[in-house]
């Protein structure tokens, strides 16, 4: 009997080793996140003109809280809160700038639209600065986009035009599928109101 009992005292520490090891794996699983896109349009409603430029669009700047992938809503003006398990599927700006690039490509109206590093010769750069994207909850519940962009001459650096682009939209709910629906919709209005004014000033 006592030839065993060192291997009984043993094993306590290795047990215990065993269930904290898997305590500590268990607090630490989350559940995955629902993971969202934003779409280019295939028709730019209304659309007149065109343009024999070449465009480029720039990654659009944006401070810390839209530079990322986290789904922004604002119960208030001053707070900012993100939806709980739900992500948009790459970096904001960088999903506006590649949606913003395929809208004007599908238009088929310029002579060609680029990003940076893709070895074009440019007449005007579309540079553009996201104000909003967001579920606003003080404002009516509504899914809010607002960029400023600025139409710039390649050759001389001038801004040729600048204006601010808002749209909302009323949101169905506050769930991650609703709010990400409710911001592409948006978007599209946004996406259209940009392509319209671009087109009509190059």
């Amino acid at each position: 009997m006592r030839a065993g009992l060192p291997c009984a005292r043993a094993s306590w520490p290795l047990a215990f080793a065993v269930s904290a090891a898997l305590l500590v794996g268990c607090s630490t699983l989350q559940p995955p996140s629902d993971t969202y896109d934003i779409t280019a349009l295939e028709t730019v409603p209304g659309l007149r003109g065109g343009t024999r430029a070449q465009l480029l669009i720039l990654e659009p700047s944006a401070v810390k809280v839209l530079d990322s992938e986290q789904m922004v809503i604002k119960p208030t003006s001053t707070e900012v809160q993100y939806v709980a398990r739900s992500q948009w599927s790459d970096r904001l700006p960088k999903l506006v700038q590649a949606r913003l690039v395929e809208t004007f490509e599908n238009t088929g109206r310029a002579r060609a639209v680029a990003k940076p590093g893709e070895g074009l010769v440019i007449d005007y750069q579309i540079v553009t600065d996201i104000r909003a994207f967001e579920a606003n909850v003080e404002e009516g519940n509504v899914a809010k986009v607002s960029l400023s962009v600025k139409l710039v001459s390649d050759r001389s650096g001038k801004v040729v035009r600048t204006k601010v682009f808002t749209r909302a939209v009323p949101l169905s709910g506050t769930s991650g599928h609703q709010i990400a629906a409710g911001l592409d919709q948006a978007f599209d209005l946004v996406s259209a109101d940009i392509v319209n004014w671009t087109y009509s000033g190059v």
